[in-house]
């Protein structure tokens, strides 16, 4: 039979063990709530899966490679459920690393009541993302749109001539998501209604 001092001393380790589980399990914790935001980070930085920057960069004034042209795709979707519609002038430009070029996007709500969304980019190949600079772009910040209307805005980039030199084709793709009208922190272009002249 175990003495009392064996008992008390049986419990303290118990105790221990415990406390140790408990500080073990709310560091996981922490570091699992932590995670996306420093994943997003990494991503942004490293261009991992195609994530680019979410704000405005500089030029880069840099000598135009006028002995190479890469082709950049522009693909445009909507989330399910959302009744927005993005689409691109121009599906496809070919640039010279170095040269600064703009493309017009064109949002349209055909849905009855205002809403606000978001187009997420991602660029395909991922190792092409660090290479892409957005001078200007509808997709750093939330879009409102009344029920009918429709927004033009532009997109302005450059891939720099640094980019590898077997990429020949480099894909951007922005995905609309409908934003909460709390979370918006809204453009302040303004909308043109459907049917007015472009």
């Amino acid at each position: 039979m175990a003495s009392h001092d064996e008992q008390t001393t049986g419990r303290e380790g118990v105790r221990r063990t415990v406390t140790r589980t408990l500080v073990v399990l709310a560091g996981m914790f922490a570091f699992a709530f932590a995670l996306v935001p420093l994943y997003d980070v990494f991503c942004e930085v490293t261009g991992l899966n195609g994530k680019t920057s979410n704000s405005a960069q500089m030029l880069v004034h840099e000598e135009v490679d006028t002995s190479r042209m890469v082709t950049v795709q522009f693909i445009t979707r909507a989330s399910a459920g959302l009744p927005w519609e993005l689409d691109v002038q121009t599906r496809q430009v070919r640039v010279h690393p170095g040269q600064s070029n703009e493309v017009s996007f064109t949002f349209r709500n055909r849905g009855g009541d205002a809403s606000e969304a978001r187009a997420v980019p991602s660029v395909s190949p991922s190792e092409a993302s660090v290479h892409l600079r957005k001078l200007s772009c509808f997709c750093f910040q939330e879009q409102r749109l009344e029920g009918g209307e429709r927004l033009e805005a532009p997109l302005v980039f450059q891939l720099t001539r640094d980019l590898p030199p077997d990429i020949k084709t480099v894909t951007l793709v922005y995905t609309l998501y409908p934003v909460q009208p709390a979370q918006a922190a809204v453009s302040p272009r303004r909308p043109i209604k459907e049917g007015d002249s472009a």
